[in-house]
């Protein structure tokens, strides 16, 4: 699938999902400090995850939460 060019604040998830939302709540900090979040969906893109491994400490997720920077990096 490809999806349209975005300015995303990035972060990765390790692990299974079971904890996700500690990682969306630090990453929606980082939002509010640092940018501004535009209309748009949340991605995910699973890096690593249970097709690729039985292991669920080797799970990847990247969330990308779309932005627009309002202070410098």
């Amino acid at each position: 699938m490809t999806l349209p060019a975005a300015e995303l604040a990035v972060a990765t998830h390790p692990g299974d999902h079971d904890t996700i939302d500690v990682t969306y709540g630090e990453l929606g900090r980082w939002v509010v400090e640092h940018a501004l979040a535009v209309t748009g969906p949340v991605r995910e893109v699973y890096l690593s995850g249970p097709r690729d491994t039985s292991a669920p400490a080797a799970w990847r997720t990247e969330i990308g939460w779309p932005v627009f920077r309002v202070t410098p990096a």
